[in-house]
């Protein structure tokens, strides 16, 4: 019975082992469905999110390369008498236009419709107006010149209430010394200009022998104004224009027929002085100040508009330098040009009726715009640039709300060399904010990049030998108990949060270089020659005197222990007898090269040690995963283990290797706090080991929460954002494909 019922013993164990094995493939084929599937919905997450963060910085970064729009909001004509406009003005909230016709009236009018507010004739005594120069388009100071030479100054000012919750603005005119003119000239001027500062007013006006007479009233505490000094200069040039900067520094004569224009150095008891004519190349149709009163504009009969602005030689001696020119279509002349009051933007009209808008410092073109069918007249923008007044020359205003956020970027900006004010030559330059209403942003980012790619160099010079020199000796050299030690306390040290390091290189490290900086060099020289000869000593010795094979970085701990103490010891007599005193001293004495105590060098210690662990554990594991038949084989044929392994291990650990290089520098471009707290963070564009620098990732962490939402500031460190994504990504791309075809040429080893 028993050999009756064995096969069907077996036949039913054998149906079951089979259905075993179905269900059991079934399952494994499920599992690594579901597997598979949940690695690619991985790998698409991964990739989503970069595309996310990719097109986010995106946005923020798209609107800083948008022009400028204008778009029409009233056109009226201008109310008042039928007499030429010789002034026009905008409060500061776009309101309210003030005009002064040639009859000495000023007229106040609602700029929405044209609706006289309020009419006011200047007290002229009988006198015809001659004149008219604004001193100050932001305090609505004016002085006008009488026939008979005399000259009132006054303000116009808008006083802000809000009866029942509701903002009213009420015009209103103002004679800070009184309505009685002061004594100028003789005559009415050829032309006529005119500065005050709150302690003094000067005032030029050219006669008709070609002599320019300067007049300078000062005002005391009381309020009592007293003349100080006159002058009366001959010029070379005929003075159709002159024009004062704000400051009473500099007094600038304008030949417009033969375009030339003489630069006159001022002071306060002494006559001006002469300090330079240029010529323009073309005829002189129209100057004006910029915000600031720092450079003029001028525009030429040639279709040209140029800024200059004053700068001193290697001499130091000043002289006014042409900076930069702005092409206009050279078939039509500049009839009119309208500063912006706070920004180095600037409004030019031309004989056609088109207004195009252009920024100085990026010397850029923002928007041309057809606004009339004739010659422009006058061009005014309110306080935030937020509205233009456009008077053409049949008297048609035409007003326009500006957005224009960000005109102050472009490539040449952002990345090139620009010569701003106060400066004496182009230079890279990050200064991103002030106090004053009328500062000229300097957004370089060149010396951001400069400063990242620095402080990630010198973190890297520093720890590229360390960490591959200590991976292979680790990996192929030292003894299995004591790389069981050293490689996990290495990788323990990766956890070391960096603002850790950070706090201890700004506060501790630094000071120290800088009192030990001959030791810290003296080091750099004996730590290189001491550990070779520790090793050639150590094989020199008697065998029975050698130290247990994988054991040397045991002892030659203290060994270094001591030539780091001899270091310091050694380095202040040693700086006494070679530098005279000190070497920090005899840097900047002899060679001209400064020191600050948060440099280079600090943070490259600090970053290396910091980009250390991960290059070395990398590292590491890529020589240590060599196969050992390759070593044995290389060593049986009769190579040296140092021929084994620069000939046999770096070649196949290579990818490995490079894998730790690109993932360590990765590392060091973005490093925030160590670069932060160690570096001083002064953006410079200075390779010496002995100044700071500012990085874009420290750049971002300390100037972020303080920008304001939405501000050409606010957007451009997204910019640095952006930057630092696709440098990493590129760079990521680059090292795997260096990576793969290291792989590919010597995997067939």
């Amino acid at each position: 019975m028993s050999e009756l019922r064995l096969p069907v013993v077996a036949g039913s164990t054998e149906r079951s082992i089979v259905r075993g094995g179905a269900a059991g493939a079934r399952d494994r084929a499920l599992k690594d469905r579901a597997v598979r599937w949940l690695v690619w919905c991985g790998g698409i997450g991964v990739i989503a999110a970069l595309l996310l963060i990719f097109f986010y910085l995106l946005t923020q970064v798209l609107p800083l390369f948008g022009g400028a729009e204008l778009r029409q909001r009233a056109t009226f004509t201008i109310p008042g008498s039928g007499q030429a406009t010789l002034l026009l003005a905008v409060d500061d909230h776009a309101e309210i236009g003030m005009r002064l016709d040639a009859g000495g009236e000023v007229v106040f009018f609602d700029l929405r419709d044209g609706a006289i507010r309020q009419r006011t004739p200047l007290p002229l005594a009988g006198q015809a107006l001659a004149s008219v120069q604004e001193m100050s388009a932001e305090t609505g100071s004016v002085a006008v010149q009488l026939a008979d030479g005399s000259v009132l100054p006054f303000q116009h000012r808008y006083q802000l209430s809000y009866p029942e919750g509701r903002r009213r603005i009420t015009p209103q005119l103002r004679y800070p010394y009184d309505a009685a003119p002061l004594p100028f000239m003789e005559a009415a001027a050829r032309s006529f200009a005119a500065r005050e500062t709150p302690e003094a007013l000067l005032l030029a006006g050219a006669d008709a022998d070609n002599g320019v007479h300067l007049r300078r009233y000062q005002r005391s505490a009381a309020g009592t104004v007293a003349l100080a000094a006159e002058h009366r200069i001959a010029v070379k040039i005929q003075a159709d224009l002159l024009l004062l900067d704000p400051a009473l520094r500099w007094l600038y004569v304008i030949d417009r027929q033969a375009g030339k224009l003489a630069f006159y150095g001022l002071d306060a008891a002494q006559p001006p002085t002469l300090l330079g004519t240029y010529a323009t190349a073309a005829r002189v149709q129209h100057a004006a100040y910029l915000a600031g009163g720092h450079s003029i504009i001028l525009a030429q009969a040639d279709g040209l508009v140029s800024q200059w602005f004053p700068a001193r030689n290697a001499s130091g001696k000043p002289y006014l330098a042409r900076v930069r020119d702005f092409d206009l279509p050279r078939d039509r002349q500049v009839t009119a040009i309208g500063p912006e009051l706070r920004r180095r933007g600037f409004a030019v009209g031309d004989s056609v009726g088109q207004v195009s808008l252009f920024h100085a410092t990026a010397g850029r073109l923002l928007e041309r715009h057809q606004v009339a069918d004739g010659p422009l007249q006058w061009l005014r923008f309110d306080a935030r640039a937020q509205y233009l007044a456009v008077l053409d020359a049949h008297g048609q205003l035409s007003g326009f709300e500006v957005r224009n956020p960000h005109p102050e970027i472009s490539l040449q900006a952002l990345w090139g060399k620009v010569w701003y004010e106060s400066y004496d030559e182009a230079q890279w330059l990050w200064h991103s904010s002030s106090t004053a209403a009328d500062f000229e942003p300097k957004f370089s980012m060149t010396p951001l990049m400069f400063g990242t790619l620095k402080a990630a160099f010198y973190a890297m010079l520093f720890a590229i030998p360390i960490a591959l020199l200590g991976a292979m000796f680790t990996a192929q050299f030292m003894a299995p108990d004591v790389r069981r030690v050293v490689k996990p306390t290495i990788e323990v040290l990766a956890a070391l949060p960096s603002v850790v390091l950070g706090f201890i290189a700004g506060l501790w490290l630094a000071p120290f270089v800088e009192t030990q900086l001959g030791g810290m060099f003296l080091l750099l020289l004996l730590l290189p020659l001491c550990i070779p000869a520790f090793g050639y000593l150590c094989l020199n010795l008697p065998a029975s005197l050698r130290p247990r094979a994988g054991w040397e970085a045991v002892l030659l701990l203290p060994v270094i222990v001591l030539v780091v103490w001899l270091s310091f010891v050694l380095a202040p007599p040693l700086e006494r007898l070679l530098f005279d005193g000190s070497l920090r001293d005899w840097l900047d004495r002899v060679l001209g090269i400064g020191y600050e105590q948060r440099n280079a060098l600090v943070v490259g210690i600090a970053m290396g040690v910091a980009v250390i662990p991960s290059i070395f554990s990398i590292a590491e594991d890529a020589i240590f995963a060599v196969p050992r038949s390759l070593t044995v084989g290389s060593l049986a044929l009769g190579a040296t283990p140092w021929q084994t392994l620069i000939g046999v291990v770096l070649p196949t650990a290579s990818p490995g290797i490079f894998s730790a290089l690109m993932i360590g520098g990765g590392r060091a471009v973005g490093e925030t706090m160590i670069v932060l707290m160690a570096t001083g963070n002064t953006p410079l564009t200075d390779f010496s080991l002995f100044q700071g620098l500012r990085s874009f990732a420290a750049n971002i962490a300390v100037e972020l929460p303080e920008s304001e939402v939405g501000s050409t500031h606010f957007r451009l460190l997204f910019l640095a954002g952006l930057v630092l994504f696709l440098f990493t990504f590129l760079l990521n791309t680059l090292a795997e494909v260096v990576r793969q075809r290291l792989r590919s040429r010597y995997s067939r080893i």
